[in-house]
């Protein structure tokens, strides 16, 4: 079932006519709607404030943070949707996996899983897990009316590269290693990794999410046949797991040029593209029956005003022809971004836009 299939009575009262849900099922819409992946953070000073003195796992375990941080650059940037704020990494640690996300570094797993004996730990998510997950959910939502609340997970893939690597890493050799040297373990992991991500998107969507996004933040370093062969039915099991519920799934990987027809056909409503290809580019990789969301490269937006709106302008031209397009970044608002760009880059979108 895709977003425009979505029985009567899925969808958020409220939200089911912003322009924002509207873009994602392809419909028409007042103006092209505009959110920012990690729009809620290091880039607004009212975040650093809040947030000071406790550790990223803590602040995404507190309802009334989680609420206010999501809730900061909606009241600045009047973006058209809130991102709930998270990490990818909350639902390993719910099931207790031994993770800290160091300073600087990332997510660090004291414990990387290398062998089949190491699969005990990822025991299934249940919402007890994650009970201030659904308490703030419900608080935004609340607060939010007619704003549309997007839900998220990291795709199985990365969390796989987490949990093997270790941490972050730049070229996933141990991930590799496993994928290529034991198929039958890595389709394992995986097939486990979708079943926790489809459990976290779920307590979200209950408790009120109006969309999902899967950020599959590292795919980007595969070959598209070892997509296909290794990641693809895994992150196709996430997005069939909610289909039922009708809220319109996102898809977003980082360097997925080669991979966009891909990642739509594991059952993505709208596939998120990073700035490296063009949006009418991406389209046609695409295919037809999805939106695309995109893709202003987020370095951009440390150049003067005029040329933040000219690069803005190719986004939104790339853009004309789509069937449903939502303004994004091509990656996550970088920390030292000056949120006054985001601001007016937001009124620029609206008022290029309005129909």
């Amino acid at each position: 079932m895709s977003a425009n299939d979505s029985p009567e009575g899925t969808q958020q009262t409220g939200t089911h006519d912003s322009a924002f849900l509207r873009a994602c099922r392809r419909e028409p819409v007042p103006h092209t709607p505009v959110w920012f992946m990690r729009q809620a953070g290091r880039s607004l000073p009212e975040y650093r404030k809040v947030r000071e003195g406790i550790p990223m796992l803590e602040s995404c375990a507190r309802p009334e943070l989680v609420t206010e941080i999501t809730l900061q650059p909606v009241r600045r940037h009047d973006v058209d949707a809130a991102i709930y704020y998270s990490d990818i990494v909350v639902p390993l640690k719910a099931i207790g996996i031994d993770l800290d996300i160091k300073p600087g570094v990332g997510p660090v797993v004291a414990n990387p899983i290398r062998s089949r004996a190491d699969l005990a730990q990822l025991r299934d998510l249940t919402p007890e897990d994650v009970s201030y997950v659904t308490e703030a959910v419900g608080l935004l939502t609340a607060e939010l009316g007619p704003k549309p609340l997007i839900g998220f997970a990291g795709a199985p893939f990365t969390l796989a590269s987490y949990l093997v690597e270790g941490g972050p890493s730049r070229n996933h050799e141990n991930t590799k290693a496993l994928m290529y040297g034991d198929p039958q373990l890595w389709a394992d992991l995986l097939d486990r990794l979708a079943d926790i991500t489809a459990a976290f998107l779920k307590v979200q969507i209950e408790a009120g999410a109006s969309a999902v996004q899967l950020f599959d933040s590292w795919v980007g370093a595969l070959a598209p046949a070892d997509y296909r062969r290794s990641v693809m039915p895994a992150s196709a099991k996430v997005f069939r797991a909610v289909a039922d519920y009708g809220v319109p799934r996102i898809h977003f990987g980082v360097g997925t040029g080669e991979l966009l027809g891909l990642l739509g056909e594991a059952g993505a409503d709208v596939v998120g593209v990073d700035w490296r290809v063009p949006l009418d580019e991406a389209a046609r990789r695409v295919g037809p029956g999805k939106a695309l969301q995109g893709n202003l490269d987020p370095a951009v937006l440390f150049a003067p005003r005029e040329a933040v709106e000219t690069k803005a302008g190719e986004v939104l031209d790339a853009a004309a022809g789509l069937e449903g397009h939502i303004f994004n970044l091509g990656h996550g608002v970088l920390p030292n971004t000056d949120p006054d760009a985001l601001t007016r880059l937001v009124e620029y979108v609206h008022t290029r836009t309005a129909r």
